[in-house]
């Protein structure tokens, strides 16, 4: 993999600490909460997924997020921050890096990026049950794990490319630290790939826990090897302590299988 990629970023920074953090809230987080309470079918974001912004209050808890990150002593800092290529995930990176003062280069790796929809991307649950009745027949039917929408992603396909970043992080050396800016879907299935939960214990996870905004969950294992121990989950005192906004932009919670 080319110099952008975690594959060389890994190579470089091996990992006995890993950092989770979801993007500040996007305009695209914005919008569908409007779309959700006007009763919409269709959520109107400004561009594709993979080009929604932050908002003015995600640019905020970026900035935050990187003071909060400031006060990490410089022995303890991550070696490596490592990007979903998503804007919103990026410019949180970029942000915190700046407002914390760290000389890290933030990469970016595709197998980061948020799940894909196929053709539910930009519909509300109303749109999606106005327009596919069938595809909400069958996501029902299969639950959140192994419902895969025409032409997106399953969580299940997710959590198979967090395996393969995973298992660069297994192999390598020890004495370094990561950080690790993405989605909610991916800190959901980091999780469920990481503690070996079942499905059932993920989907009790997703029902009732959403993640916030520029929130950190923390994994580490001092040895740099074997498994990965839980230390904080979903933190955003960050942001309260600062006095910026807490958001909490969470998806369907009806995930079991009927």
């Amino acid at each position: 993999m080319n110099d952008d990629g975690l594959t060389q970023a890994v190579q470089e920074a091996g990992a006995v600490e890993l950092l989770l953090v979801r993007h500040g809230e996007s305009e695209g987080n914005v919008a569908a909460t409007e779309a959700r309470l006007a009763g919409a079918e269709v959520i109107d974001v400004p561009a594709r997924d993979a080009d929604v912004n932050l908002s003015g209050t995600g640019q905020e808890q970026a900035k935050a997020l990187g003071n909060a990150l400031a006060r990490i002593a410089e022995e303890f800092r991550p070696d490596a921050v490592v990007s979903s290529p998503y804007a919103r995930a990026r410019q949180t990176a970029e942000i915190a890096v700046e407002a914390a003062g760290w000389p890290a280069e933030v990469r970016t790796d595709e197998r980061l990026r948020d799940r894909e929809l196929g053709i539910l991307d930009r519909l509300t649950r109303l749109g999606v049950e106005k327009r596919y009745p069938d595809e909400v027949e069958r996501r029902s039917w299969l639950g959140k794990l192994y419902y895969r929408p025409p032409g997106g992603e399953s969580w299940a396909d997710v959590a198979l490319r967090l395996r393969s970043v995973l298992n660069e992080l297994n192999n390598l050396g020890n004495g370094h630290r990561v950080m690790l800016v993405c989605h909610d879907a991916v800190i959901m299935l980091f999780r469920y790939v990481l503690e070996g939960m079942s499905e059932r214990e993920l989907l009790d996870l997703a029902a009732s826990t959403s993640i916030l905004n520029a929130s950190i969950t923390r994994y580490v294992r001092p040895s740099g090897a074997g498994p990965w121990t839980l230390e904080s989950f979903n933190v955003a005192d960050h942001l309260t302590e600062q006095g910026v906004e807490v958001t909490e932009h969470a998806g369907d919670t009806s995930v079991h299988p009927r």
